[in-house]
Parts: C-alpha cells; structure tokens; sequence
C-alpha cells in the first residue's frame, strides 16, 4: 500500500530545483543531455521519467536521487524499522522502485526494493554513478548490462557489480521480476 507521504511530485519538484537555481527548462535540459520537450513533459507530469533520465536531471544540481527523494520527507525522527507506508516510490508505471528511507538525504547506503514488469527496464540509456551495487532477484529474470556485457540472472541469484560502469536493467521475462538492491554510496 502507497501512502501520500511517499508519493512523490517528481515534475513539481524538478520544476521548483530548475527555477532555483535560475534555469530555463531549455538550460536544464542542455545540461542534462536530455531533450526540452522531455523536460517539459516531465515538469508537467505528462510523463513519468526513467531512472536514467531523472538521474541526469539531479546530477545537474549536485544531488543524488536519494537526496532529491528523501529531502523534503519529514519524519518524526530518523527509522530503525521502516514501515511499507514509509518507503519512497522513486519508479515509474512499468518498474517500482521503493526507496527505503529513513528522511536522512546523507545515508551512506541506498536500499531498494524493485519490481519490473515484463519487458520493462531502467530506460533506453545507461547509468553511472559512483560505487558499487549488490542485489538479488527474488523471483523472475533480469538482464542486466554492465558495460558490453549483458548478463541473465534468474530468480535466487545474486549480483555485484561497479556503479561506475555505465549499466542498465531489463525483466526480458513474461512474469514480473522482483530485486532487492542496496548500493553504496547512497546515490538513490
């Protein structure tokens, strides 16, 4: 179950962090390497964007996307045990991806839980960031791309990888592909 608190405005938010700091969308997107139209579409909730893309877009102002989430949270005080209804949705329609947060935007460790509906994926583009990532997929297929290399990982097997290699996810499975992930540093 999804409360409101852990549904997050993503347009409104890139909106209000673009207007700080003094750029157009045209700027925003230029720096981002995305296009002024998916800019556009995403600060007017007309699309959700992918990981990939959001990535880009608060790389631009020096945040991670555990920092752009968990910023405005505001709890009582910070978690030893998250509760379902604290978990932060940071996917998408076709992958959810529940940030388990505590309102502290400098964790040191990020922690996700993942489902990827059949055919869906982290986007067209890779990702990179700094670190290191380790999961397991509970249940389905996942094909995940490090570099070059493309590798198949069924349900129960595990992964370990270099954040800092450009990398993507895929579910190329027909059933629904559940991961647990945690990375460090707390770039999510």
């Amino acid at each position: 179950m999804v409360s409101k608190m852990n549904k997050v405005n993503v347009g409104d938010k890139v909106s209000r962090l673009r207007k700080a700091h003094n750029l157009t969308q045209r700027d925003l997107a230029e720096r981002a390497g995305i296009t002024h139209s998916a800019v556009s579409s995403i600060e007017n909730n007309k699309v959700s964007p992918s990981i990939s893309s959001l990535h880009k877009i608060v790389n631009v102002f020096s945040l991670s996307l555990s920092e752009f989430f968990c910023e405005e949270e505001v709890f009582t005080e910070p978690g030893v045990v998250i509760t379902p209804d604290r978990l932060i949705e940071i996917g998408n329609d076709k992958v959810s991806m529940k940030l388990v947060c505590d309102g502290r935007s400098n964790r040191q460790l990020g922690f996700l839980i993942e489902e990827y509906q059949p055919g869906a994926g982290t986007g067209v583009k890779t990702i990179e960031h700094e670190g290191e990532e380790a999961g397991i997929v509970l249940e389905g297929e996942l094909e995940l791309t490090v570099g070059d290399k493309t590798y198949h990982i069924k349900a129960g097997e595990s992964f370990l990888y270099d954040t800092s290699i450009a990398h993507s996810f895929r579910n190329p499975g027909k059933t629904v592909c559940k991961i647990i992930s945690a990375h460090a540093p707390a770039s999510f």
